[in-house]
């Protein structure tokens, strides 16, 4: 391979993306693949100090200052881990990126989707993934899944994550080159398999 691939993995709390990142990393690798795993919040280094922020503080956090903290962290990943990588070739496999930032400030919480488009476009210098996985299950499942213990964004009540999901949806709708939608509702073998799929469709490019 002589250029590397920034591939993000998105959906619900819940949705099993970080189960299938973690498949997925295993079965590149077993492929020959040189892979890179990393996540939104909590990149390895400052960025972890930025998720336990963004997922723990128990004080009060305005929309904006939470948008500013997760486009922080997507700057520090892009330039440290994300461009390095790909330029050696890599395969880097990302959970959550700028469509979490679309799908959760802006039609979770109402934030001016042009602005935060222009925001993304500023954290990455323009990087865009070359592929996008989007797992999409209903709200109720996806609380399921979470259990009782959630975090502050997992905690942010029925209306909020069906916004979210519908969000997730129209970026899908909007970007089909680039997003494509899983069933997250299957079994992790049937999940995985369509995974595998679309990957193996995008290595052939």
């Amino acid at each position: 391979m002589q250029r590397g691939l920034f591939i993000t993995f998105e959906g619900a709390d819940g949705c099993g993306k970080t189960t299938q990142i973690k498949l997925l990393k295993e079965y590149l690798e077993k492929s020959g693949y040189d892979v890179v795993l990393t996540r939104e919040p909590g990149a390895k280094g400052l960025g972890e100090k930025i998720r336990e922020i963004l997922l723990n503080y128990d004080g009060i956090v305005s929309d904006r200052c939470e948008s500013f903290l997760f486009l922080a962290d997507r700057a520090q990943n892009i330039d440290i881990i994300v461009n390095p990588a790909v330029r050696e070739g890599k395969i880097v496999l990302c959970d959550r990126h700028i469509d979490s930032t679309v799908a959760y400030q802006g039609y979770g919480r109402g934030l001016d989707l042009e602005r935060i488009n222009k925001l993304n476009q500023l954290a990455t210098d323009g990087r865009m993934p070359d592929l996008t996985v989007v797992f999409d299950i209903d709200v109720e499942t996806s609380m399921k899944r979470v259990g009782k213990e959630k975090d502050r964004m997992e905690s942010a009540g029925i209306e909020f994550h069906n916004r979210v999901r519908k969000g997730y949806l129209e970026i899908a709708k909007n970007d089909p080159e680039r997003v494509k939608v899983v069933d997250g509702a299957m079994s992790v073998d049937e999940v995985f398999e369509k995974v595998k799929e679309i990957i193996n469709k995008t290595l052939q490019k």
